[in-house]
């Protein structure tokens, strides 16, 4: 699904937050693996589950068709500078939830991207009926949990060990959902 392009300002940056076109491709493929290289609150080690440029090209197409799929951009004086997905599943019984991933440049943290990622993507899934947003979140991501409760996400489950990183330490996932009780 495509939503118009807004302009934010905070702490003196001004950023765009858009929907992705296939022409970001490119770019998403880069900065997705700077931003694994960034930060362990994701997933992915750098390089890891690359995504190519066609690969983004094919993500973009399929969301931008399917209703119950969002990708958006942020951009800083036409910089990609990070993205959001909500991502929807064919499957009738699941039909109804989203699960929502986010990720900025670090040099971009503190601007509230990742903040006005999940209100648009709030704003969003409440518009198309979208019941439940889920998503999951390390341990120690304290100030992305703390986000996200604020956003009306609740804890509801941990999943012990179960991400390895680089300090030779094993930590818990915490999952999170949001129901929208329209």
């Amino acid at each position: 699904m495509i939503i118009k392009p807004k302009e934010f300002t905070i702490n003196g940056l001004r950023y765009i937050i858009r929907s992705a076109m296939e022409k970001d491709a490119r770019t998403l493929s880069e900065v997705r693996v700077q931003i694994d290289g960034e930060t362990e609150n994701l997933d992915r080690e750098p390089g890891e589950a690359y995504i190519d440029e066609t690969g983004f090209k094919k993500l973009i197409k399929e969301d931008s068709a399917r209703v119950n799929h969002l990708f958006l951009v942020a951009e800083v004086n036409d910089r990609i500078v990070g993205f959001s997905r909500c991502e929807g599943n064919q499957l009738k019984r699941t039909s109804h939830t989203v699960e929502f991933g986010v990720c900025v440049l670090k040099e971009y943290w503190g601007y509230g991207i990742g903040k006005n990622f999940l209100k648009e993507s709030i704003l969003w899934a409440d518009a198309v009926g979208i019941k439940k947003m889920n998503l999951n979140v390390l341990e120690t991501n304290e100030k992305a949990i703390k986000l996200y409760k604020e956003y009306g996400f609740d804890i509801e489950g941990i999943l012990k060990n179960d991400k390895f990183l680089s300090d030779g330490k094993y930590y818990n996932t915490v999952l999170m959902g949001r129901i929208n009780q329209k």
